[in-house]
């Protein structure tokens, strides 16, 4: 299924809420301050209830779908600022770059940031934005919920999950990159020698 299936869910429920707030060192204050501004973002800390990796978002659009196509589906998942936050097992954070660098895929995924233990996220409103555009460069622009948290305790994708979905989302990159010539365009029917073999 691809991520432009998969359901663009605009609020979080109450045991989403709930679970986010767990992250909190006060979860009952945090929801408390969530219910008198549902419109508002909010800043989390990571490292306990998640981690949280952070792509460009054509990237992360990329990985979701490999994620959602030919994997087991992700955790909740956010856009904020023109990147995509995609919530992870807490642990995720500190492994992620050291698995990217053992298999030699680091420098071919594009600006990962991994956001773990000391570190906070901010996401986007419990209460959704009804009203935000659904397409143009605001909509990228915008923070909201791709796959809202939608229970108390949601499946998040440890380190070897998102390794493998960065990995497929750079080989699809790579795949689909277009080819550019510096050269005028030339006869199309012209037969091409590969001259590196003559001797």
């Amino acid at each position: 299924m691809s991520i432009s299936r998969v359901r663009d869910t605009c609020a979080v429920t109450a045991e989403g809420a709930a679970w986010l707030a767990s992250a909190e060192t006060y979860p009952r204050s945090a929801l408390a301050h969530w219910r008198t501004r549902p419109s508002a973002p909010a800043v989390l800390p990571c490292g306990s209830a998640f981690d949280v990796v952070s792509v460009p978002a054509v990237f992360g659009r990329r990985m979701l779908d490999r994620l959602w196509e030919d994997g087991p589906g992700s955790g909740p998942v956010a856009a904020h600022r023109g990147r995509m936050l995609l919530f992870a097992a807490p642990g995720t954070a500190p492994r992620l770059p050291s698995l990217l660098e053992w298999e030699e895929w680091g420098s071919a995924v594009p600006s990962v940031l991994c956001h773990g233990t000391g570190d906070a996220v901010t996401v986007p409103p419990l209460g959704g934005a009804p009203d935000a555009p659904a397409d143009g460069p605001a909509a990228r622009l915008e923070s909201r919920w791709l796959v809202a948290p939608d229970t108390r305790h949601p499946w998040l994708p440890g380190p070897e999950v998102m390794l493998w979905a960065c990995v497929r989302a750079a080989r699809s990159a790579a795949s689909s990159a277009v080819r550019i010539s510096i050269f005028p365009g030339g006869d199309q029917g012209a037969k091409v020698y590969d001259v590196s073999r003559r001797r």
